[in-house]
């Protein structure tokens, strides 16, 4: 069936994903009725009862039976050669689809002939007034059976009509995404090398971001995560950063004419100018600034523009979202005075502050302290998905108050709680949104090539039409629906920058070293100047620091 009735949380059938998926797809194989024409009626035929399924009468009414297999394969023929558009088209008078039925082979033209009662007669389904191709009349029977397949054929057209609305708004208003994963994958399959053959981005296969898939998703902006996992803290955590936030930029050396690195709204306007996806850098994880303010501002001028405060995994300064599950234990009662200096510094440079991950206690501090709004880089709603790393609706409260946006993420476990989700449930994730912080707070966050089960019908990053198609369909504006796309980011970012102050002096106070774990880590700075007259004490410490970390000799 082409139009599904929303019923419950399960998934929901769009009539979009039912249409052909390339103009030059094979057409279905003609049926064997369709060969010949079926004659005729000579007169009108008493009226029959029901059957108790709907489709033509059986036994002596062969003839309607052939007429209507003809009439459906005629109409899938429209559909397959010429799209849905002049198919729709063609409702009014099945002849202007003769053209384009005549281009299938084995005599398909037959077909608009005997489907042309159908699509071109006049009157109301059921009623006894139709008439045929040669001018008979078409028993009531037939009509009724035509509308068996009008209201799919009204479906598609209006699924169709959301999907070209959408289409026309993301030309002029394309996404901004707030999280790919996609330099992560480049790490795992290539180790960084992008000029090797099999790297081309053009042609990459067997990940949910290439440079065709964000054309045809109508992408306009991308940060993309310079992401370490949580298990370089206090090891290479700032090398291994680094090295992601390098191959972001070799990304827009190497494809120039697609990738434009940006540091700025502004740069993502003018990405939007010139037609290509504005490349921006986020850092998924506090642990890659080492508990350091010198390196939070060494990684802005690299070009970092968000930084997700936690991963999963407490940093000395912040708490994580698996506090909230009972797993970790709360470090820092949400944000310590030092992640509260982190936070100002983030304000002070016109760094986007990131709270995806962050535990519940660390998003309310946040939000408190923040002079400037934040994001939920690829967070989803709480209400409608009960897994701790969405959104609840107090936070969401705050979200409202401070002009902040929630990005939402399209892992099927965030979405439905389930491995397996569809597009559908993601709108609803939206409307929640909308519903609770208001339209201005909801944008896109995909986490595209960071996760390994996606909802049905937003598989890559080419996708990104139809869940615009959806929100059209769900009665959001069009204005609503380019906030969603890309203009509630453009001003969150815009406030962002306003906020920032790099006249005032940067922050100087280091983090307290024993609130640092014990690693492979020195001490500079923390003491006075080396000296030959070492207390027992600190001889005693020297020696514990070697026993634990043999890897400092």
């Amino acid at each position: 069936m082409l139009c599904a009735k929303r019923e419950g949380p399960g998934p929901q059938v769009s009539p979009v994903s039912l249409l052909p998926t390339a103009p030059n797809s094979a057409l279905p194989p003609m049926p064997a009725a369709c060969r010949r024409r079926p004659p005729p009626p000579t007169a009108r035929r008493p009226a029959q009862p029901r059957p108790e399924t709907r489709g033509p009468a059986q036994g002596s009414e062969g003839a309607e039976t052939r007429w209507a297999v003809c009439a459906g394969h005629a109409w899938l023929t429209c559909l397959r050669k010429c799209g849905p558009a002049d198919t729709c088209a063609a409702f009014g008078s099945l002849s202007r689809a003769l053209r384009c039925v005549e281009k299938a082979p084995g005599g398909a033209a037959v077909l608009c002939e005997g489907g042309e009662a159908a699509c071109g007669a006049q009157g109301t389904a059921g009623q006894d007034t139709r008439t045929g191709a040669a001018g008979e009349r078409i028993p009531g029977d037939r009509a009724m059976w035509a509308s068996w397949w009008f209201w799919p054929l009204v479906a598609v057209c209006t699924a169709d009509q959301f999907r070209d609305t959408a289409e026309r708004i993301m030309q002029s208003t394309p996404v901004i995404d707030g999280h790919n994963d996609l330099p992560w994958q480049l790490l795992k399959l290539f180790n960084n090398q992008l000029q090797d053959p099999r790297a081309n981005l053009t042609s990459l296969v067997h990940t949910h971001t290439n440079i065709p898939k964000l054309r045809a998703g109508f992408v306009g902006a991308q940060f993309w995560s310079a992401y370490t996992p949580c298990d370089t803290q206090n090891k290479d955590a700032v090398k291994r950063t680094l090295e992601q936030i390098d191959v972001i930029h070799r990304m827009c050396w190497l494809y120039p004419e697609t990738f434009l690195c940006v540091t700025d709204s502004t740069g993502i306007r003018q990405a939007f100018r010139e037609g290509k996806v504005a490349s921006l850098v986020g850092v998924e994880g506090g642990h890659s600034i080492d508990s350091s303010l010198g390196v939070l501002r060494a990684l802005y001028h690299l070009g970092m523009r968000y930084l997700t405060l936690t991963h999963s995994c407490n940093t000395p300064w912040a708490d994580n979202w698996l506090v909230d599950t009972g797993v970790d234990e709360a470090r820092s009662q949400g944000l310590s005075l030092f992640g509260q200096s982190v936070v100002k510094e983030m304000n002070r440079l016109g760094i986007i502050i990131d709270l995806a991950h962050a535990s519940m206690a660390t998003m309310k501090a946040v939000l408190q302290l923040s002079k400037a709004p934040v994001v939920f880089s690829h967070s989803s709603a709480y209400s409608v998905c009960q897994h701790r790393r969405n959104v609840p609706d107090d936070v969401l409260q705050l979200v409202k108050q401070t002009g902040s946006l929630v990005m939402v993420n399209f892992y099927s476990d965030y979405v439905s709680c389930r491995a397996e989700a569809n597009l559908s449930q993601v709108a609803d994730h939206l409307d929640h949104i909308k519903k609770v912080a208001g339209a201005g707070a909801v944008g896109l966050g995909g986490d595209y090539d960071g996760v390994s089960r996606l909802p049905s019908g937003l598989k890559d990053v080419s996708k990104y039409p139809d869940l615009a198609a959806e929100l059209l369909r769900r009665q959001w504006t069009e204005t609503e629906v380019k906030g969603v796309l890309a203009d509630n980011l453009l001003r969150v970012f815009e406030a962002v920058e306003q906020a920032s102050s790099h006249t005032q002096a940067p922050g100087e106070e280091p983090i307290p070293l024993g609130q640092l774990e014990a690693s492979c880590r020195t001490s500079y700075g923390y003491s006075g100047a080396p000296s030959l007259h070492l207390q027992a004490g600190t001889l005693l410490a020297s020696l514990a620091l070697l026993v634990l970390c043999p890897c400092c000799l």
